[in-house]
């Protein structure tokens, strides 16, 4: 008598619309029972970009000068932290262990958290966005849709990195030891603080190879030209191109830790 061993289905490889979108659709349903993870996600970059605006009550140019690249710099961060700790608490509760063990490719995977996340950072862009113009009065010359696109681009970046990290951390806290080690770096050499081009010749040649540089050279971009120009598409391909690759890697990273 011969006997068969049942065995865990393998993983498919091509990413599958239908799978992508179901993984994506259990993400969202969680993240509804989290109302606090959701607050900050949609919230948080509203009321930094009020307070930023009071700050600087007595001198608005001044808000209009750094308002456009913080715009896109707070969802980025937000998107980021949130999501590496999200990701990672999938990770520590046994649910992306489960995923795996089922006929589910690690891009689909990667995909349905991206797509969850981005949906979520679409809300988030599109509302701070809104307020940062309507509401905050912020002075742009070129399309607020521009403003919007690039203000999305770098959720969506801010999502991938943080995909991407959770798969070094070990714990929520580690995730968020990340960081000072991914996002402080970029945020000190973006050209927030002063032009790149004022910078040492050796942190101006590491600012141009961070993503976020490109996300507020976009912004600035945007604050300064009424058309969409050649620089302008140049940084917003580099942000998206940043942000799959690093959505890539993390489908490279993602494995089963038990056998």
């Amino acid at each position: 008598m011969t006997t068969t061993t049942a065995t865990a289905p393998a993983p498919t490889s091509a990413l599958n619309a239908s799978r992508t979108t179901a993984t994506a659709a259990r993400v969202l349903r969680q993240l509804r029972h989290d109302p606090r993870t959701i607050a900050l996600m949609i919230l948080i970059p509203c009321l930094m970009l009020i307070l930023l605006r009071y700050v600087f009550d007595g001198s608005p140019r001044t808000f209009d000068n750094i308002g456009a690249s913080l715009l896109g710099i707070f969802p980025l961060i937000t998107m980021f932290l949130v999501t590496s700790i999200a990701t990672l608490r999938e990770r520590t509760s046994g649910t992306l262990e489960r995923l795996l063990a089922m006929p589910l490719g690690k891009g689909d995977v990667i995909a349905g958290y991206a797509l969850a996340f981005g949906t979520l950072a679409i809300i988030q862009s599109a509302l701070a966005t809104g307020l940062a113009l309507w509401l905050l009065g912020l002075d742009v010359t070129g399309s607020p849709w521009l403003l919007l696109l690039v203000a999305l681009l770098d959720a969506l970046l801010g999502t991938a990195l943080g995909l991407f990290v959770s798969a070094f951390a070990a714990s929520e806290f580690q995730a968020v030891q990340f960081m000072p080690a991914v996002i402080f770096p970029q945020l000190l050499l973006c050209g927030l603080f002063t032009p790149r081009d004022n910078m040492h010749p050796v942190l101006e040649a590491i600012s141009n190879v961070l993503p976020m540089s490109y996300a507020v050279d976009g912004m600035n971009e945007v604050l300064k030209h009424t058309d969409m120009t050649a620089n302008f598409i140049r940084d917003a391909l580099i942000v998206a191109g940043c942000a799959l690759l690093v959505l890539t890697l993390g489908a490279a990273t993602l494995r089963r830790r038990t056998a």
